[in-house]
């Protein structure tokens, strides 16, 4: 096994960027926050309005299934590279690229005449979320050089990426019910172009000092092995799982994933660091990222289904359900942050993982209490609102600690590629929830959906006592 010696020629060093003033510095956040609200919105806003889109357009779970996960499988394969982009070509200009990007697919999906044409475009949409959400966390970093306050900002901006996958199903719920399925995509449009004003005049441009080489190997074996592997869980109840299709669907993954290995380990500049994993709290955290973001996008995607088709529930009403799952995030976001602060990343994940776990069994008991061919009881609803706000409740203490566990003890120029990783591992885990949840759904009769979820709350169970693992390896102090 050989190393490759190609010399690197390093960008050219900017100079350093002028100190903003505190009035500035706190709008470039506000901007960069909007992005981030736009991308983890977009990962959630479509569940609520799935059931309608398969009505408007006459088709089926499976290809819903790919309507949401073409967006997270493009955001997830991508993100890494997104960032080595910035860096050397210029954060401001790709976030800007990103934005027009992101803003055009969602017209393309608001006017999309077919399934097909709404895939590829939520897949374009994918690509100008990869250039969001991590070039504008290194926006706003460098615009903050004091540690102190950098670390208030990146309290607010993990705040505000909790909120937003929190709020997608309410705040599709409100546009499907009002406007049709087509708003969900609308409503981005003025946001982006906001967002783009306010970057020329508020963004200052920077660049890495020394910007990393472009893994093109390593990102074409990433891309193969996320999108085969979404591929086989959507496609395998349909095909069968041990139909050929599926079994070279199986190949696939086990090659492309084996191939990206083998490159990343004879790289000098790898696309991903795979030394990272040699620590176990490092990869305990990623895939406690992957177990907290399955159990998510599993609940909102079983929920909005049953409630919607086995119950007849208006897209408003399914979404309203969701309210206090987005209040636990929202409030228990910050809260996470403030006490890995003060006490490390061991308390609030372990919070996180005993609400998750509780949330689950809530929900698979549930399924017990009645099923879907008669109205719900009387403990139906409440339950299933408690449900959610634990459920919420436990999505909000995660994310900081997982970060925090994440990148703790590492050097400045591995801490971002672990970020990185971290953040490819939340949308892999909302790519794979979905096509769980999807295989779980596809074929079910309306009334027979409740019994037919009871797998899926056993996965959520199950994520949640993952994460009692996660805390376990996490650092117990801060």
């Amino acid at each position: 096994m050989t190393t490759s010696t190609t010399p690197i020629t390093p960008a050219t060093p900017s100079p350093p960027p002028p100190r903003l003033s505190a009035r500035r510095r706190w709008t470039v956040l506000v901007v960069c926050a909007l992005s981030l609200f736009l991308v983890g919105l977009d990962t959630t806003i479509v569940n609520v309005g799935l059931p309608a889109i398969g009505r408007g357009l006459h088709v089926g779970t499976r290809d819903l299934e790919w309507i949401v996960d073409a967006y997270t499988v493009v955001l997830a394969s991508l993100l890494i590279s997104a960032g080595a982009i910035a860096d050397r070509f210029g954060r401001r200009r790709v976030f800007q690229c990103g934005l027009l990007v992101f803003g055009l697919a969602s017209l393309a999906c608001a006017l999309a005449p077919s399934t097909g044409a709404l895939v590829a475009a939520r897949a374009f949409q994918g690509v100008g979320a990869s250039m969001l959400t991590p070039v504008a966390l290194a926006i706003v970093v460098n615009a903050m050089p004091d540690p102190r306050e950098r670390a208030r900002a990146i309290g607010v901006w993990a705040s505000v990426f909790g909120l937003s996958m929190a709020a997608g199903p309410v705040t599709g719920g409100a546009l499907v019910a009002a406007f049709g399925w087509r708003s969900v995509f609308w409503v981005n449009v003025p946001v982006v172009v906001a967002a783009v004003v306010l970057s020329v005049l508020f963004v200052p441009e920077s660049r890495a000092p020394r910007a990393r080489r472009l893994d093109l190997p390593g990102q074409f074996l990433l891309t193969v092995a996320v999108s085969a592997t979404v591929a086989v869980l959507i496609e395998g109840p349909r095909l069968g799982w041990a139909s050929p299709l599926t079994l070279t669907g199986y190949v696939v993954v086990v090659a492309a994933t084996g191939g990206f290995v083998l490159v990343e380990r004879r790289r000098a500049e790898p696309l991903m660091d795979l030394g990272l994993f040699r620590r176990p709290v490092f990869t305990a955290a990623v895939l406690g990222a992957v177990a907290v973001f399955i159990a998510l996008s599993v609940t909102l995607l079983l929920t909005t289904f049953q409630l919607q088709h086995a119950r007849a529930w208006t897209p408003l009403a399914a979404g309203l359900a969701a309210l206090p799952l987005a209040v636990g995030a929202t409030v228990c976001a910050p809260l996470a942050g403030v006490l890995v602060a003060r006490v490390g990343p061991h308390r609030p994940l372990l919070f996180s993982a005993c609400f998750t776990t509780t949330a689950g069994a809530l929900l698979l008991l549930r399924t017990f209490l009645g099923d879907d061919t008669r109205p719900a009881g009387p403990a139906d609803v409440p339950l299933l609102l408690v449900a959610l706000l634990l459920l919420g409740t436990g999505f909000g203490f995660a994310n900081a600690p997982i970060t925090n566990t994440a990148v703790g003890g590492l050097p400045a120029d591995r801490a971002g590629v672990a970020g990185a990783i971290t953040s490819t591992a939340r949308q892999l885990g909302s790519a794979v929830g979905i096509a769980i949840a999807g295989g779980l759904l596809a074929g079910a009769d309306p009334a027979a959906l409740s019994a037919a979820s009871r797998p899926g709350w056993l996965v959520v169970t199950a994520c949640g006592l993952f994460l009692f693992l996660v805390a376990r390896t996490a650092p117990r102090r801060a």
